[in-house]
């Protein structure tokens, strides 16, 4: 775990190869297994390979989901708010679960943080992915991931650690 983690870096940039229909169900049953509070599992996931749809999803931000229209594949990490009240966290984890599982696939991925934001035209984005997506009302759209295989195949990230941002037991009193 260890070496996905210090290899794995966000990849916004992508071949022109579709991702085998295999890979994609690997990534839907990491994504699948999960784990949620409570186990409630409120969180659903659209795949998209359509590319019209993906260069619309591109405009989903004001900054940084213009990537998007390179990537053969997104996957939308969405979940019905009536079911807990936790779904942002819980499709957090999905959503880094799928994209330490595309790692370690050979995929690079890169998340797109969508509730919150908004479009250029001030639309927010959740509302803007909903539409598209036809996603119904009382879901939540956390994020979308472009994944694909990375265009460069260059090193990993220089990941130096903050162990300073440890502590034990009490707050600021490190002991390495």
């Amino acid at each position: 775990m260890l070496d996905l983690l210090r290899k794995r870096k966000s990849t916004r940039s992508y071949l022109k190869k579709e991702i085998e229909k295999n890979i994609v169900n690997m990534l839907l049953e990491a994504a699948l297994l999960s784990p949620s509070s409570r186990n409630i599992k409120p969180w659903e996931f659209v795949i998209i390979d359509d590319k019209k749809i993906i260069e619309q999803l591109a405009l989903s931000k004001e900054h940084g989901s213009e990537f998007l229209k390179e990537a053969p594949l997104i996957i939308a990490v969405i979940a019905d708010k009536t079911a807990s009240d936790v779904w942002v966290e819980d499709c957090s984890i999905a959503s880094i679960i799928i994209q330490l599982e595309a790692e370690s696939l050979g995929l690079g991925s890169c998340w797109v943080q969508i509730r919150c934001r908004e479009t250029k035209e001030k639309e927010k984005s959740e509302d803007f992915v909903k539409k598209l997506l036809k996603i119904p009302q009382q879901y939540g759209v956390e994020s979308l991931i472009g994944i694909g295989y990375p265009k460069e195949n260059s090193k990993s990230n220089n990941k130096s650690l903050t162990w300073e941002k440890c502590s034990y037991n009490n707050f600021g009193i490190a002991s390495l």
